[in-house]
C-alpha cells in the first residue's frame, strides 16, 4: 500500500512539473488566448488560415483587404518557426482550414548570429511537411520574409532563405511562393522606409497593400 501511495505522489509531483513548464513554454499565453476566442465563437471550417509572426499580429484588419475570403489569423507576435512547429496542433490543425499562408523567419535570423539561411529553410520545410502529412490536398503560401529597415544587417540572410525556400516549393504540388521581399526595395536595393511604422520593423497600411497586390491572385 505505501509503495501505490508513493507512485501516487511520485506522478502528482511530475504532472505538477509538467504544468508548470508547459504554462511557462514560450507564447503559451498567446496560445490560450486564442483557444478562448475560439471557445467564445470557433472560426468557419475550410476559411483561409494566416500563422506567422508579429507582421500577421499587426495585420488586425486583414478580412478587410481580403474580403472574399474568410480569413482566420493566428499570428503571434515574436515568434519564431519552431514556435509554429510546437503549436501546429493548436494554430493549423485545429481548424481543418482549405489554406494555410505563412510569414515567419524573420524573427528566426534575428534571434541569434547562428542561426543561418540554410537553418531558417530547413526548419520551414519542417513546418511544411507536419502541414502536408495532415492535410495532403490543400494550398500553402509562403510570403517571404521581408526587408525591415530595422533588419537590414540581415538582408543578405534574408534573400538567402528566401531563395532557399522557393526553391524548395516550386519542387511542391499545391505550394506557392510569394516575393513580397523584392517589391519592398528602392532602386538602390534598400528597404523602402516608408512602407514601415515608426520602428522600422512592422508595416503600415502601404506595405500592406503591396502584400495584399502580392498575395490575392494566390489565395483560395
Amino acid at each position: 500500500m505505501k509503495i501505490i501511495t508513493r507512485i501516487i505522489a511520485v506522478l502528482l509531483i511530475v504532472f505538477a512539473v509538467a504544468s508548470v513548464y508547459a504554462q511557462q513554454a514560450p507564447f503559451y499565453n498567446d496560445i490560450q488566448q486564442f483557444k478562448k476566442l475560439d471557445s467564445a465563437h470557433f472560426p468557419p471550417r475550410q476559411a483561409v488560415l494566416f500563422i506567422g509572426s508579429s507582421s500577421f499580429t499587426f495585420w488586425k484588419d486583414v478580412q478587410e483587404y481580403f474580403p472574399q475570403h474568410t480569413i482566420i489569423n493566428r499570428g503571434f507576435g515574436g515568434s519564431c518557426l519552431p514556435d509554429l512547429i510546437r503549436y501546429a496542433d493548436d494554430i493549423v490543425f485545429a481548424y481543418n482550414p482549405k489554406q494555410v499562408v505563412i510569414y515567419c523567419g524573420e524573427n528566426d535570423l534575428a534571434a541569434s548570429d547562428t542561426v543561418s539561411a540554410a537553418t531558417v529553410a530547413q526548419r520551414f520545410i519542417t513546418l511544411f511537411t507536419m502541414i502536408r502529412n495532415k492535410y495532403p490536398r490543400i494550398p500553402v503560401l509562403y510570403v517571404s520574409m521581408k526587408p525591415s529597415p530595422s533588419r537590414e544587417h540581415l538582408m543578405l540572410k534574408m534573400d538567402a532563405g528566401n531563395w532557399a525556400i522557393e526553391a524548395f516549393l516550386k519542387k511542391q504540388k499545391r505550394a506557392v511562393y510569394v516575393d513580397a521581399y523584392h517589391l519592398m526595395l528602392d532602386d538602390n536595393g534598400r528597404p523602402r522606409k516608408e512602407l514601415f511604422i515608426e520602428d522600422m520593423l512592422h508595416m503600415n497600411k502601404n506595405g500592406y497593400a503591396i502584400w495584399q497586390k502580392a498575395m490575392a491572385p494566390y489565395l483560395k
